[in-house]
């Protein structure tokens, strides 16, 4: 009977009722189940948001993206580079794996992300610039854009917070080495991450200077095309 919480997390989401009621109602009926008392049950639930709080943070940061989105954010991200001549895809990204990467190995790892940054802001730019310059986009090449995006992102922030000492993956290689009698130190771990974190960073930025070339070639190509069938007629 306790893991009639779980059918009622289930049937809610199936009728669709507001989620944070459904958990609710799943914990209490759990604790109710299992015996405990009521202040037993919201002890643990007051507890579960302050070791989960930054989750609250996530919760609210998506209402502000979806509203800045919706009142024009991505048109207007798209018209600013657009203006600017030299902007291109791959610059734009170049500069954002940079930003990325450098405040990852500072630490501040919450700066960017998919939902924050890529999709209402550096994918709408590297799009805008793309547009810019050889006109509208078909789907297939803004897919392909996207998907630099956020491998951009991805990138930066993989490589780059290996270079903060206070990580999780370096406290937890460290941990681990102390486990198994290995002497080891966090500083000369986050020293090593240096060289890799600027072999990435090199290794991606010609991949998307190679983008670049890439859009360039098909569109000269696809432009090309148009006239040599324009002028057979």
């Amino acid at each position: 009977m306790v893991l009639i919480g779980v059918l009622i997390v289930i049937i809610g989401f199936i009728i669709r009722v507001n989620p944070l009621l459904v958990v609710t109602a799943a914990g209490l009926a759990t604790g109710l189940l299992a015996h405990q008392s009521l202040y037993d049950i919201i002890e643990q639930f007051g507890k579960a948001f302050t070791t989960n709080r930054y989750m609250a943070v996530f919760i609210a940061t998506l209402p502000v993206i979806g509203l800045l989105e919706r009142f024009g954010l991505r048109e207007q991200a798209e018209s600013v580079v657009a203006k600017i001549k030299a902007a291109t895809t791959g610059r734009i990204l170049t500069a954002y794996l940079i930003i990325r990467e450098a405040a990852a190995a500072a630490g501040l790892t919450s700066i960017g992300g998919h939902a924050q940054m890529v999709r209402p802001l550096v994918a709408p730019m590297a799009e805008g610039a793309a547009e810019a310059k050889y006109g509208k986009l078909p789907d297939h090449v803004r897919d392909d854009i996207r998907a630099h995006s956020a491998a951009v992102d991805n990138i930066g922030l993989f490589f780059g917070e290996d270079v903060f000492i206070a990580i999780g993956a370096i406290l937890l290689m460290k941990g681990f080495f102390d486990q198994n009698g290995i002497p080891s130190d966090p500083l000369h771990m986050a020293l090593w991450a240096i060289p890799t974190a600027v072999a990435a960073l090199i290794v991606h930025s010609i991949r998307l200077y190679r983008l670049d070339r890439s859009l360039s070639k098909q569109f000269y190509l696809s432009k090309g095309r148009a006239e040599n069938g324009k002028g057979r007629e």
